[in-house]
């Protein structure tokens, strides 16, 4: 029989000998050769490539952060609390770690649409590089290279690392910490690791709060099953990681709830000026649950095991999901009988348990859930292909592992024959080229064990060609399309006018803009910058997406009344009269309805919809550049 290159255990000897055993805890100390330091540069400047290529054409990108990012560029209370207007009158609904790192590119390179973008793309290129050095210290170089790749090259990845949401920062958060959960299982890690991965959460709850938290059960059990240290030890170590999370992420909660509310702008998101209200409520539970008050309602029609694979998110990160479930379980079978502490074994509990819980959670949520959320998965996705891909190629002289590996690839490029079918107008070939070209890569690996190593790499490398080209291209499409608005879309651009509800959109939706900010004309614009030092903002407009186009626009203070949605009571209808008759709003803008708009059934605050009612009944209403304004300076009608 040949003899066997796996890592640990092998499907064809129930008790593997030495000479079966490469010990990965040995590869990966070994010296990265030329070869692989020339390997990682390409893997990392293309990345850098794909993601910073044309990046401003996408202009603003999501308004309502270029504008929160503007004031906090330009105040620093604003920066603290991520207002959205220099003159802090409202938050914008998450915490704003992700703004603190936009607020400081601005600063030093000026607001302009690179330096509000580009951090999210050097986001992503670290992210990248950090999953490789997690996976390499896993399962070698190989199964890192392809984990950086099919991270680097799913769509929703391309989406959000050239826009300005916080799921960028996120993501890089999380992978920090998977790496520092990586490198505390091992035997002569430094008791610092661990609690490096409570404070990497730490940060990622700055980010987007409690979606930050999904992967705790993986890292946990990860940790208590593959460290190399006694159970005591191990449950001491989890204990401070728990508290480095809970410093690293509590601290600003504790300052937002310690400082007067009179000297910090309202908490937009939540309905009692409460961050711990937006934290658990309106960004936590409530994404499950579904009950989010204030929120858009819930417009989810696909809740189920399907969602990731429906209409609404396929595209966004489907195409190798079966692929890395089929890898976890081969892996997790092939290393049944490795040590405690075999590393593969920990990285495949540590990304396929932050896999399936994300996954999970992500197809079951009632709540607010757009589809750009699912890049949460893109690592974990990259992770558990790379290191079970490897365990079945090392074990491929037994013919259940050349099985698995054959029916991944044809699973894969069925698939992405479906997903592509959906999008008829990008390259409406591939599909088909995709599937022959699979075809014949999975009969090659039937028989891989049996093949002159020459082919039998040339078959995997035919294989892995057939797997990525699909997402490559929806990768690339996605890349070349500028995006806008609040909730941006994968793939190529479609003509204007085609939209979509959040979470039940049709195949490829793209939103044109939905929640994009208003084009402010040049009359308007002038009008609010005339005279604008006098007053505290120069205008109000309900609605935090049509506030910051006329923020950006005029670079003056605007006051989103209600925030996001329009359903917050700040300020409540006496707090806006007192405003006007303090002279400290200029005009009153008559925005765009907002989805979120009080009768909608959200429960939300109506304090924006009477302020409306108010300020029409009580002024003369004018034109500018086709928008309605009204002058709260004028003496009001009786």
């Amino acid at each position: 029989m040949p003899k066997l290159d796996g890592v640990t255990a092998v499907l064809t000897h129930p008790a593997p000998t030495a000479d079966d055993v490469v010990d990965p805890v040995v590869q990966r100390r070994q010296p990265v050769t030329r070869i692989e330091r020339l390997t990682v540069g390409v893997l990392l400047v293309a990345t850098a490539v794909l993601y910073l290529w044309n990046l401003a054409a996408s202009g603003w990108a999501n308004g309502f952060y270029s504008a929160a990012v503007q004031a906090g560029a330009s105040n620093w209370t604003a920066m603290l609390f991520g207002s959205s207007d220099a003159a802090n009158g409202i938050t914008v609904d998450k915490t704003p770690g992700a703004l603190w790192v936009m607020d400081l590119s601005v600063r030093l390179f000026g607001l302009n649409s690179w330096s509000v973008l580009a951090p999210q793309a050097l986001e992503g290129v670290a992210a990248v590089a950090l999953l490789y050095a997690a996976v390499r210290r896993a399962a070698g170089p190989a199964a890192a290279l392809l984990a950086g790749v099919v991270f680097a090259l799913t769509p929703v990845a391309a989406l959000m690392f050239r826009f300005n949401n916080p799921d960028a920062l996120l993501v890089l958060a999380l992978v920090a910490g998977a790496y520092c959960v990586q490198r505390a299982c091992e035997r002569d890690s430094g008791r610092w690791w661990l609690a490096g991965a409570g404070a990497a959460v730490g940060v990622g709850f700055l980010a987007k709060m409690l979606q930050a938290f999904l992967v705790l059960p993986a890292f946990g059990i990860a940790y208590l099953v593959a460290a190399a240290i006694p159970l005591r030890a191990r449950l001491f170590r989890l204990a401070g990681a728990l508290l480095a999370l809970l410093v690293s992420g509590g601290w600003y909660l504790l300052l937002v709830e310690l400082w007067p509310a009179s000297k910090r702008p309202y908490i937009g998101g939540s309905q009692h000026d409460s961050i711990i209200e937006l934290a658990l409520g309106y960004n936590g539970l409530g994404r499950l649950t579904g009950d989010e008050t204030g929120g858009l309602g819930n417009m989810n029609f696909d809740v189920g095991w399907g969602r990731l694979f429906g209409s609404s998110m396929g595209t966004y990160v489907a195409w190798l999901l079966p692929a890395a479930v089929v890898c976890l379980a081969a892996g997790l079978v092939i290393t049944r009988r490795a040590p405690r502490t075999d590393p593969a074994r920990a990285g495949l509990i540590l990304w396929g348990g932050w896999l399936l819980v994300t996954a999970v959670v992500f197809s079951y949520a009632n709540g607010i859930l757009h589809q750009y959320y699912t890049v949460a998965l893109a690592p974990a996705i990259g992770a558990t292909i790379g290191i079970g891909s490897v365990l079945l190629w090392r074990n491929r002289f037994d013919v259940r592992a050349t099985v698995a590996m054959a029916g991944t690839v044809l699973v894969t490029v069925i698939l992405a024959a479906v997903l592509l079918a959906r999008r008829d107008d990008l390259l409406p070939w591939l599909g088909t080229t995709l599937a022959v070209v699979g075809v014949g890569a999975a009969v090659l690996l039937l028989v891989a064990g049996k093949l002159p190593t020459p082919v039998a790499t040339a078959a995997a490398a035919l294989a892995i060609a057939a797997c990525l080209g699909a997402p490559a291209a929806y990768t690339v499409a996605t890349a070349a399309t500028p995006h806008s608005g609040a909730i941006p879309t994968v793939g190529p651009a479609r003509s204007h006018g085609s939209f979509a509800f959040p979470g039940g959109g049709g195949p490829g939706a793209s939103f044109g803009g939905f929640l994009d900010i208003p084009d402010a004309g040049p009359g308007l614009t002038a009008m609010l910058t005339d005279g604008a030092g006098h007053y505290r903002w120069a205008a109000a407009v309900i609605g935090s997406s049509n506030a910051a186009g006329y923020q950006l626009a005029s670079d003056q203070p605007v006051l989103a009344l209600g925030g996001f949605n329009g359903t917050d009571p700040a300020p409540t209808l006496v707090e806006f009269q007192r405003y006007v008759a303090d002279g400290a709003i200029h005009y009153y803008i008559k925005g765009h309805e907002m989805f979120g708009m009080p009768g909608r059934g959200n429960g939300g605050s109506r304090d924006a919809a009477d302020i409306d009612s108010w300020v029409e009944a009580h002024y003369t209403p004018t034109k500018v550049d086709g928008v309605v304004v009204y002058d709260l300076t004028e003496q009001p009608h009786a």
